[in-house]
């Protein structure tokens, strides 16, 4: 090996060291807020709230959680939001995979102007659609209950965008084939373009059932009464006029994390497969 490489070589091994420390600098950056929640999940509401900061609890309160769990019913609170979480992720992929599909493939008058209208409503900041949703689910009885929570953010935009653009990568030939055999527009649907397009469905699924699993305005609005709250709504109770308790608020968001970590391994490889898939396609 002649100087020049051996040279080269050192160059590459501490550029390489330099990169591997930035990105373990990063991650510990953005896994510090949970390292920070667990830790007062575990100590007492005294410690939580004590100066100096500890990074570590003096003593582990380990039955914080099932404190937590018994002090409210959390029980109700996950089934809530399961519910809730679950029918918009389904209802939200059928539509998306529906419109999606329209909008790629079939040709009807004013299809793209029609697009455009519904890409516009991304523009419009969901806070300001609140009082006239609340109005309709109101008109319609369909206040607390879970049709009125559900309905509403189950017909969004950006799963039909997401899944349009999916569609338009895969072949022509492939659904030309199809239709020479016989098969209807709902059939190439459910048989070819659903089946090839499971990344990107997967990806839209976890985005869609993260955000509603998380979300607190909508169900604080819609539902009234600890039997109806979801997750999000349900710790807040754990806040009174008199306290605080922050160490089983943070036990019980700790508690509340592990569905959406458990669908995420699940999906890891659909995740991974659809941005290896958009990095090919970005580099043709």
């Amino acid at each position: 090996m002649t100087t020049k490489s051996k040279a080269a070589a050192r160059r590459a091994l501490v550029l390489d060291i330099l990169n591997h420390g930035a990105l373990a600098l990063v991650a510990l950056l953005f896994l510090f807020p949970f390292f920070w929640m667990v830790s007062n999940a575990v100590r007492s509401n005294a410690e939580v709230l004590a100066i100096p900061v500890r990074l570590l609890p003096s003593v582990f309160e380990w039955d914080n959680f099932a404190k937590a769990w018994t002090e409210q019913p959390f029980g109700r609170f996950f089934f809530n939001s399961f519910v809730i979480a679950t029918s918009v992720t389904a209802i939200t992929v059928v539509v998306s995979c529906l419109s999606g599909y329209a909008f790629a493939r079939l040709r009807f008058p004013g299809r793209d102007l029609l697009l455009m209208g519904y890409l516009g409503t991304l523009m419009v900041p969901g806070i300001m659609l609140i009082i006239p949703l609340y109005l309709i689910i109101n008109s319609l009885g369909m206040v607390n209950t879970f049709q009125g929570v559900i309905l509403p953010v189950a017909f969004g935009t950006f799963g039909s965008f997401l899944l349009r653009q999916f569609f338009l990568s895969i072949p022509n030939e492939l659904e030309e084939a199809a239709r020479v055999d016989g098969a209807s527009r709902l059939r190439i649907l459910v048989s070819i373009i659903v089946p090839l397009s499971m990344p990107a469905i997967g990806l839209l699924s976890l985005f869609t059932f993260i955000a509603q699993w998380n979300n607190f305005l909508w169900p604080l609005i819609v539902m009234t009464g600890a039997e109806n709250a979801t997750l999000p709504v349900g710790l807040t109770l754990f806040q009174t006029q008199q306290s605080t308790a922050w160490n089983y608020i943070m036990a019980g968001a700790t508690l509340s994390m592990l569905p959406g970590i458990i669908l995420a391994i699940l999906l890891q490889k659909l995740i991974y497969n659809s941005i290896a898939l958009n990095a090919g396609m970005g580099g043709r």
